[in-house]
C-alpha cells in the first residue's frame, strides 16, 4: 500500500484541504498518521487515484451508476453499519470492542434497535432436513419464506420480534438440535468446545454479524422493498453468501492453511502460483491498513505456532494482510472445526445483520429496482 502526504493527495486531486478531509469522513480515501510525524497524516495513493479516474470518466448519471456498482460511491443511506478510519462501526460502536463481550443477541439487539432476544428462547417451526449444517440452514429458511406473511406493513417492533425467532430457528437448522442458550453456547456444545474455545466462537459470530453493504446484505435489502418475508430476505442473503467470492472464501484459505501446516507454507504458497491462482483471504478494499475483524480474532486466538507462519507466509508473500475470512479459517483449524464451519459462523453471525438491512428497508418504503444500460443489438 502507497501513502502520500497531505501536500501530494491536494495536488493530484486538485481540491482545498476541507474537501480531502470529507473524503477520508466518507470513506473515499483512507488516511492513517505519519510515521515520521504523528501530527500529520497520509493518505492511500490508490484511493486517490481510484478518485480522480472516475471523475474523470464523466460524472453524468450513466457513469455514476456504473462506477458505484463495485466498491464505488455510496449508493444507499443506513444507520447501520460503516467503515470509518479503518474501523467498522454498528451504530456508532466500534466492533471489535463491542465483541470483546457481547453476545450475538446483543450485538443484533443494537442492529435492531430492539430488546435482545432471550438465550432461551425456544425454536419454532417443524425440524429442517439435511445432513449438512449449511443444508439445514438453507431449508429452514426455504421452509420459513415460502409459509410466513409477508413484512410489507409491519412495524420494526413485529419483525424484530420474528428476527428474535427466525434467529433461534436458525440456531437448530445449524446444530440439527434444540436446547437452550446464547447462540456461541449451543454451536460450541454442538462442535464440542472448550469454554475458551466457545468464547472465540462467541467474538467471531459477533465480528462478522454485519459489514456495510457487502452482496448478500445488498441481496437481502432487494428482497425485503418488495414487502418479502422476513426470512425470504435472509434466504436471499444467505443465497449470495454461497459463492466462492463472498462466503465461502474461507473454504480456500482453510484449505492453503491446512496443506501450509502439513507440508510448509513455501510448499502451498508454490502450488498456488502454480495454478496461476491468488493468495486467498489476503487484504481488502475497505481496508487498506489491514483488516480489524481478522487482526483481532488472531489476536484473540493465539494461533498455534505452524499457524501462525502459515498466515504470516500467505501475508509476505502478497504484501497485504489477512482478512477476515483468513481469520474464520485460522479459527476452524485452531479449535479443529468441520470444514463448513467457516461459513456458518459467517451465515449465523450475518444473520443479525441481515435482519437489520431488511428491517430497515422495510421501514423506508421504497422498492430497489435499478434500471439496465443496454449493449444488445
Amino acid at each position: 500500500m502507497s501513502w502520500i502526504g497531505r501536500d501530494d493527495a491536494l495536488e493530484a486531486l486538485g481540491v482545498k484541504p476541507q474537501t480531502l478531509y470529507a473524503y477520508v469522513s466518507r470513506g473515499l480515501i483512507a488516511s492513517r498518521p505519519d510515521e515520521t510525524d504523528p501530527r500529520a497524516s497520509v493518505y492511500s495513493a490508490a484511493d486517490i487515484a481510484g478518485l480522480v479516474k472516475r471523475r474523470r470518466s464523466g460524472r453524468g448519471r450513466q457513469a455514476i451508476a456504473s462506477a458505484a456498482i463495485s466498491w464505488g460511491d455510496p449508493v444507499m443511506e443506513t444507520a447501520i453499519t460503516t467503515v470509518r478510519d479503518g474501523k467498522l462501526i454498528y451504530r456508532g460502536k466500534d466492533a471489535v470492542k463491542l465483541a470483546a463481550d457481547a453476545t450475538l443477541e446483543e450485538a443484533a439487539a443494537l442492529l435492531w434497535q430492539a430488546p435482545a432476544p432471550s438465550p432461551s428462547r425456544p425454536a419454532t417451526g417443524k425440524e429442517a432436513a439435511g445432513d449438512t449444517g449449511k443444508a439445514r440452514l438453507l431449508a429452514f429458511l426455504a421452509d420459513r419464506a415460502a409459509h410466513d406473511p409477508p413484512s410489507f406493513g409491519r412495524g420494526s417492533a413485529a419483525l424484530s420480534e420474528d428476527g428474535a425467532q427466525l434467529l433461534a430457528g436458525v440456531c437448530t437448522a445449524v446444530t440439527g438440535t434444540g436446547g437452550r442458550g446464547f447462540y456461541h453456547q449451543r454451536l460450541g456444545r454442538h462442535w464440542g468446545l472448550s469454554p475458551g474455545g466457545t468464547d472465540l466462537l462467541r467474538r467471531a459470530l459477533v465480528l462478522v454479524a454485519d459489514h456495510e453493504l457487502n452482496p448478500s446484505t445488498f441481496a437481502a435489502r432487494v428482497a425485503a422493498s418488495t414487502g418479502a418475508p422476513l426470512a425470504a430476505c435472509a434466504l436471499a442473503g444467505c443465497a449470495a453468501l454461497t459463492g466462492p467470492l463472498h462466503g465461502e472464501a474461507s473454504a480456500r484459505a482453510l484449505a492453503y492453511l491446512r496443506l501450509a501446516m502439513k507440508d510448509g507454507p513455501q510448499a502451498a504458497l508454490s502450488g498456488i502460483a502454480a495454478r496461476g491462482e491468488r493468495i486467498p483471504a489476503v487484504g481488502h478494499t475497505l481496508y487498506p491498513s489491514g483488516d480489524p475483524r481478522a487482526a483481532a480474532l488472531i489476536r484473540w486466538m493465539k494461533p498455534a505456532p505452524a499457524l501462525k507462519r502459515a498466515i504470516k507466509a500467505a501475508e509476505a508473500a502478497s504484501g497485504e494482510a489477512a482478512n477476515v475470512d483468513m481469520a474464520l479459517a485460522a479459527l476452524s483449524v485452531q479449535l479443529d472445526l468441520p470444514e463448513d464451519a467457516p461459513f456458518l459462523i459467517f451465515a449465523s453471525g450475518r444473520m443479525a445483520g441481515w435482519i437489520a438491512h431488511a428491517i430497515e428497508q422495510q421501514g423506508s418504503g421504497r422498492l430497489i429496482r435499478p434500471r439496465a444500460n443496454y449493449t444488445g443489438g
